[in-house]
Order: structure tokens, then sequence, then C-alpha cells
């Protein structure tokens, strides 16, 4: 099917199953503990288990590793390394090579994996290997680095853009701004580690792995490896979490088909949490410069965005600049994005790349801006609002209402009873704020097929690629084929998560519930061209709602087309036309309110709101979810989050969850969403965008102006920890 014009009526738009809030079909299963995880497959015969060697430097070269002693230990098999693992190729996407030495690439990169019977047997025997190293420098802080090169792109965009003249906008607006802000190093922290189950059979590979994009998994191991890609078997029906992580393929997954091959049994490897902060991907530190200028009536003139991160040689920049781009209008405008080289562990996809922290410096900027204009922070962003591209004036939004959802939110948080000096407003030892920030995040779409089956008694059978990291993946794609098919939701059995299915978009950049949906419909469309010839229908005349099937004269039950044997409905959707001519983007705003102890310079969360504009919620309760959880890591991105990094050796020293400190409940006590109710017939044949990446974009600068309302201390270098908030607080009365 190709999605080319805007969508008409469809069966999708009944209402009777998609769209309403259903409790998610998978979780009895992962309540119950049946949902069997990458390291769960215990029905492996014969499994031996791996344990990963890693870099105790973060630059230079292995001299030796000293195997000897590892090698006789208890219950060891084997031990893979760079000398004897053969030749491995490079997937685009890594920027390190997985199995490194004897060049370093950075500090827990993978030197060997110790294969043995036991998990602990493994492990002991790893503790035997004393590599000996010759470090070399390395640079490992952006403030180290004294250049910086231009980015070749973000994303399939320009690294640089300017529209106008910026120089001469800026210089000549009668209100500036000209504010520099920095964000740390991230982690993903998902809950499941990075694991896989590897066995052979002959010269073909299966994978029992935690991987967000199947085919994606296939593509770089077939690559990395040297061997055909079908001739590799992904397997991944549960993932517990991912959030960019898990886009490409880990050493996990190569470590253990290498271990795999080498003894002829399957082998487990199961990334420890302490090496998951190092070994595997992060999001970049950025450096970001915000210049605004506006006239008295509160126009903007002038945006410049510039922003600087670090990667590894061959590695992405972290676009934060993209935030600036579609969001404001100003007829002079610049963005620039530089990347610097550095030798921490590698920098990749992160929830929402580029915009979550691209956003906090802009959101922060405008509210810097508002308050030297005298205006309102709300009234300020519903001026400077734009129905076009303000890049592409020719292109329109598909949808844009983000006006709505300003004024929306203001009224349901009480946004009238702020007061607009700062550190005003005092409950007790508290002070207490209120901070808004904008949203925007793209809605991108991927190619994506399902094959969707009919089978006795009427029963709905779907099968995909698709993975669920979290999502609610099983309980939409059920809820698609239960509306085009006329069923109920209990009567569609969905199998997701395994390369024997048809290839979907995979789960990321909040393009995988609106494409993956979008392939099961196309599937649905085909599998009731198939009914509708079965029973001597007109297609377009058929119907299908409550288990029964009417059209042509005809009225007979679901069940009844597969008496004569099981019907199957196959297709994969193509997204072009109508999608390129406008430009699809997910909007919101949200609201926060703290209180910061007077005292200690404590900030604790009282209250949060997200009014969303994402097309059609497909599912009210999993998007509510989405939503929520990207709003407390948006939190935590702000208020807590960091990865401190050894200058003098260049690595993360607070490489756990104890040190890492996220979000718990007690920090995130309320949080409601709400959504406006706005099908996007010009999306998807669903009507639907994105959403799960759209909830963290602008909350790290709606908590970062609430603490300045409540205070007055304007912070710009984050998270705003105690000790850089304390000595700006007021004096206590």
């Amino acid at each position: 099917m190709k999605f080319e014009t805007a969508a008409g009526d469809n069966p999708i738009d009944r209402g009777k199953v998609v769209g309403r809030a259903t409790p998610r079909i998978d979780g009895p299963l992962k309540v119950a503990g049946h949902a069997t995880y990458a390291a769960e497959w215990h029905d492996q015969s014969n499994l031996a288990h791996g344990y990963i060697v890693a870099s105790a430097i973060a630059k230079g070269r292995v001299n030796s590793l000293r195997l000897e002693e590892a090698k006789w230990a208890p219950g060891v098999i084997t031990i893979i390394t760079a000398q004897n693992a053969g030749t491995l190729g490079q997937a685009g996407p890594n920027a390190a090579k997985l199995l490194g030495g004897p060049e370093v690439q950075h500090y827990h990169q993978a030197l060997a994996l110790v294969v043995a019977d036991s998990y602990e047997a493994a492990r002991a025997a790893a503790a035997l290997i004393k590599p000996d190293y010759t470090r070399a420098d390395g640079s490992y802080t952006l403030a180290a680095v004294t250049g910086a090169s231009k980015s070749d792109g973000i994303l399939g965009q320009p690294g640089d853009t300017a529209l106008g003249d910026f120089a001469g906008g800026f210089a000549g607006a009668p209100v500036q701004i000209d504010a520099t802000y920095t964000t740390p190093d991230l982690a993903h922290a998902m809950m499941e580690p990075y694991a896989t189950i590897a066995s052979w059979d002959g010269d073909r590979l299966t994978l029992h792995t935690s991987h967000q994009v199947v085919d994606w998994a296939r593509r770089d191991l077939a690559k990395t490896l040297g061997m055909p890609k079908d001739h590799i078997r992904i397997v991944t029906p549960y993932i517990g979490g991912g959030f960019g992580g898990k886009l490409w393929v880990r050493a996990d997954a190569v470590l253990a088909a290498l271990g795999a091959k080498a003894i002829g049994r399957p082998v487990k490897v199961v990334m420890p949490r302490p090496l998951m902060f190092n070994n595997s991907v992060h999001r970049p530190a950025t450096i970001q410069r915000m210049r605004l200028g506006a006239g008295h009536d509160g126009a903007l003139i002038a945006i410049g965005h510039e922003g600087w991160s670090g990667n590894l040689p061959g590695g992405d920049s972290e676009g934060a600049v993209q935030f600036s781009r579609g969001l404001y209008a100003a007829p002079n405008r610049m963005t620039r994005n530089r990347l610097s080289q550095l030798d921490l562990p590698e920098g990749n996809a992160m929830r929402a790349p580029g915009e979550a922290v691209g956003s906090i410096a802009v959101e922060v900027a405008m509210d810097e801006m508002a308050e030297k204009l005298g205006m309102d922070p709300v009234a300020f962003r519903i001026r400077n609002d734009t129905q076009v591209d303000p890049e592409h004036k020719e292109k329109k939004f598909s949808q844009r209402q983000l006006v709505e959802c300003l004024q929306t939110g203001a009224r349901k948080f009480g946004w009238d009873r702020r007061n607009a000096r700062p550190a005003s407003r005092r409950e007790g030892d508290w002070l207490i704020g209120m901070g808004v920030a904008a949203a925007m995040r793209g809605s991108p779409v991927l190619r994506s097929g399902a094959r969707v089956r009919l089978v006795a008694g009427g029963r709905v059978i779907v099968e995909t690629d698709m993975t669920d990291i979290g999502t609610g993946s099983y309980t939409i794609i059920g809820q698609t084929a239960a509306e085009m098919l006329g069923v109920p939701l209990n009567w569609v059995t969905v199998r997701l998560g395994d390369s024997n299915f048809p290839v979907s978009s995979g789960s990321g950049g909040q393009f995988g519930a609106n494409s993956a949906t979008s392939g099961v419909y196309a599937a649905c469309v085909k599998l009731r061209e198939a009914v509708a010839a079965r029973l001597g229908i007109d297609p377009a005349k058929i119907k299908f709602a409550g288990t029964k099937i009417t059209g042509s004269g005809k009225n007979v039950t679901l069940a009844s087309a597969a008496e004569a044997g099981e019907l199957t409905g196959e297709d994969t959707i193509d997204f072009g036309g109508i999608r390129q001519q406008r430009h699809q983007a997910t909007f919101g705003a949200h609201f926060v309110e703290v209180g910061v102890d007077i005292h200690t310079a404590e900030i604790r969360l009282r209250r949060m709101l997200a009014v969303c504009s994402a097309g059609r919620i497909l599912n009210p309760t999993t998007a509510r979810s989405q939503v929520i959880g990207a709003m407390t890591m948006g939190a935590g991105s702000v208020l807590c989050e960091e990865l401190v990094v050894d200058p003098r050796f260049g690595y993360f020293v607070n490489h756990d969850l104890a040190q890492y400190e996220v979000p718990v409940h007690a920090d995130i006590p309320h949080q409601e969403v709400i959504f406006l109710k706005d099908p996007d017939p010009e999306s998807s044949p669903m009507k639907a965008h994105g959403i799960g990446e759209l909830g963290i974009c602008g909350v790290g600068g709606a908590v970062a102006n609430a603490v300045y309302n409540a205070t007055g201390a304007r912070l710009r270098a984050f998270p705003m920890t105690v000790d850089k908030l304390l000595e700006h607080m007021p004096v206590p009365g």
C-alpha cells in the first residue's frame, strides 16, 4: 500500500476499539513472569555463559591480555579475543569496534569474552585476566577541546542553516538575549541490561536478544560477522526499555555469536550494570549559545542557535539546534552545529536526540526574553507562533495546535495565579514557582509491513517484527486489527519481535506506533479483500462489525469465512506524496510547579502538566504512560542526571544506578496529561502521530523556568544540583 494522499473515511474512524483507553494486553504475562526477555530463554540446552572483559584505559594499546591463568580456571571452555575472532566488520551506526584490541578506543571497550559452563565460573576467570596496557593521552571534555568541525548533518538534515540576515537582525533588535547553556553526558539507564543468547545451526545464527529494530539488527550483524543477512534470525518479543540505546547492535550480541560459534553450543551474554554506562552508548554533553532579538511588541526578529558536542571519530553530533528550527517565527535565522573529537564512550541516539537537550536552551532563553520584555511567558510564545515551517515558508504544517496546547495548559494549571516577580511566593520554608515551556518533535514514519491471518472460529493472528520496548505496541497493534476486522480485542493474538515475520519500522524516533499500525492497517485491507473474494461480496461494500460480515445481500459470521481454510493478508505500507508536501510534527506545552527549600536549596517537583497535540491518540492509556515516562526522564535530565567524567582517565565515574541518580516515585508526586482531539488525515491511514518523545521535549526548560520563578536564580549549567543553586538563593527572611 502507498500512502500518497490524505486519508479519507476508513474503518479506524469508527473508534470502537482504536482510541479507547485499554490496558496492555501483555500486562498479565509481565505481572505473572511469563513474558520472556532476552536472557530468559531457559529452554536452550547445554547453555554456556560468557563474561565480558573490558578495557581499564580509555585510549591506548593492549600489549598483552595475559590469558594463561584464566584459560585453566575451572569451567572455562574458551576465551574470545580480537586475535582469534577472525575479521570483523564495523556496522555504520557504530563509531567504535564492538570487540577492541590491540587498539583501545574508549574505556570499558570489550577486549575479550570468557566462556564457561556457568556465569560464576566465567566471571571468576575474567578476573584472572590482567591486561598490560600502554596508555595514550586523550580528550575527554568539551571544555578541553580547542577546535571543532562543522557537522555533516543532523539525522538527514543540514548541519547548519540560515535564513535572512541573522547578524544584522540581531544587532538591530531593540531587545536582545545572548546566553550560553550547558548540558551533561546522560545515560539511558534502562531496566533490562543488554543481553543475548546466541545459537548456531550450521551456518545459520539465531539470537534471542534485546533490540529495538529487528531488521537493523540483522543488517548490522551481517556486516559485522561477514555473513548473509538471511542467515540470521532475531527473536526479541519483550524488551525492558531501550530509549535509543538498543537501536544498534552492541557487544553482547556480537560476542555471544562469536562464543557460540567457537564452542558449538548456545552462549548467553548479559552485560553487567556497571559495564553498560561506558561500554554502550550515551547522550553526549552539549554547549549551546542562544541569541534572540525581539521588538518591544514581543515579535522575534532574529533567532540564533549554536551547538557543540563531542564524539569518537566517525560518530554523530548531538544536534541540539534542530529544536529551534521549526518552533518559532522570526525572519532572520541561523543554526550552527559543531562536533569535537572526544575519546569518551560513543555518543548515539537517546530519546528525542538533539531536541531533548536543545529544548532546554531554547525554552529557558525564551523565558529570559519574556522577562526582559515584561511579557507573560505564555503570551510571548503565542505571539511568535507560526503555521508554516520557519525555515521553509512554502511548506505548511499538516497540523499545528501549539497555541491551543499553551492556552489549554494555562487554564488547567492555573497559570493566572503565577506571580511574575521571582521569589515572591512562599509557603513556610518553601519558595514556590511555576514554569512553562513549549514542545515540538518531528513525526517521521518508516516503511512497515505485517501479516494478518484469519483462522478457525474467526480468530485473528497478527505477525510483524515490530518490537514492544514497554510502549504498548502489542495493544495498539491488536486494537488496529480488531477495529479493521470488527472483532473484540480478545479475539486478536499479536506476535511481535521475530525476523521470521514481515519487516516493520521497529521502535524508536517517535516513528514506531504510527508506522507499525499503518502496516497492520494495510495488511488488514488485504485480508478484507481476501474475505470478500471468498464470500463473493463486493470489496467496496463489505462491512466488518460485531464479528459479522455484511454486504451484497449477505449477513454471515466472520468465522464462516475461515471454514474453508485460513485466509491471510500481508502488505507493507510506503509513505510519500502528501507527507513530503507538509511539515509533519507534534506539539505540546509543559507546565511545572516546584518548591525550593529556602535554607538548603533542595528542589521538589510539586505538579506537572503536559498538553499534547499528536494526531489521533490510538490508546490514551499507553500514550499517557509514554508521556509521563518522558516527563520523568526530562525532569531527571535537568535536576539530577549526569555522567561525571574523570578528565584524567576518560571514563564515567558514576557507572551504576547507585551513583547515576534518576528520579524515583517520591520525586514525581503528580503528573497530568491532556490530549487534544485532532486526527491528522495527512499523517497516515491511522491519522496518528508519534508521541513517545514529545513528552520529554521542553520538560527541562519548564522545570528550570519554575525554579527561577521560585528563587530568582537563573541557572544555565545543568543539572540544577544543590551546590549550583545554593549560592544564588535569596537570603531567608
